[in-house]
């Protein structure tokens, strides 16, 4: 295949996919990630798509386009699952603190482990969580639950709005996972919406260790509303090591970075 051609065809997956993986394209292909690598390059340079860790994104793709919980349950498990791990791992099996859980689909593959561990056995746990979903999982569990109200978005299955901003505020968290839509050097966490950046920035400023879950596809993006610089994140969970200016930038913001 000519490389106009494999390009052309890169082309139509970004245009129906949004992103596309250097490491998936060389599979589908069958050529080295060095050859993907000049294709994404030669793209980028007419403006059909922006190069980020990992693949390349759409130049369409705007700061505020949100797929439902229910889209992005499906997306990436593997990842997710091995960070969710690496979470629990992080805690400790003698952790015996307060946990505030996020919402997202990362956070509620944390939730699931959480309860797979307190299975059958009392629990010195003490969740915390604004998400119907990760209440939900959490239920009836060994785990100490404690669920935020306020108003709940469609999208997310989370609360939202001054009620929860404000309980939230009255809370100290020993650790708080905190998942994000982008990661990146100079706009740090982002979120597309504003009622979720203002829950998520409250309890970044809450806890007392913040860490956050994000796969690699999240780096170098940035979504609507900026919600914590990356000087306020304690650790970093992810499933591939940040390079380039965004591994810099967590380096001299003092963030742990944890390959999951």
């Amino acid at each position: 295949m000519y490389a106009t051609e494999r390009q052309h065809q890169i082309e139509q997956l970004i245009a129906v996919d949004g992103r596309v993986s250097v490491v998936d394209l060389a599979d589908r292909f069958a050529v080295t990630t060095e050859t993907v690598r000049r294709d994404l390059a030669a793209l980028e340079s007419t403006g059909v798509v922006r190069r980020v860790h990992g693949g390349a994104v759409s130049r369409t793709r705007v700061s505020t386009a949100e797929p439902s919980f229910a889209e992005r349950a499906g997306v990436r498990n593997p990842a997710k699952q091995a960070i969710a791990r690496a979470a629990i791992s992080l805690l400790g099996g003698s952790f015996t603190g307060s946990v505030y859980l996020d919402a997202g689909t990362t956070v509620a593959a944390v939730a699931q482990e959480l309860a797979a561990v307190a299975a059958g056995e009392p629990s010195s746990v003490e969740v915390v969580t604004h998400s119907m979903t990760t209440a939900h999982l959490l239920a009836g569990s060994a785990v100490g639950l404690t669920a935020i109200g306020g108003r709940v978005r469609g999208l997310t299955a989370a609360a939202v709005g001054a009620q929860t901003v404000e309980a939230i505020a009255r809370l100290r968290p020993d650790v708080a996972f905190v998942g994000t839509n982008g990661v990146s050097p100079a706009f740090g966490l982002s979120t597309p919406d504003p009622d979720e950046a203002a829950v998520k920035r409250a309890i970044v400023a809450s806890a007392r260790r913040v860490v956050v879950l994000a796969d690699a596809e999240k780096f170098d993006s940035e979504l609507l509303v900026s919600f914590a610089p990356l000087s306020a994140v304690d650790v970093l969970l992810t499933d591939a090591a940040p390079s380039g200016a965004l591994a810099d930038a967590l380096d001299e913001a003092g963030v742990e970075v944890h390959v999951a």
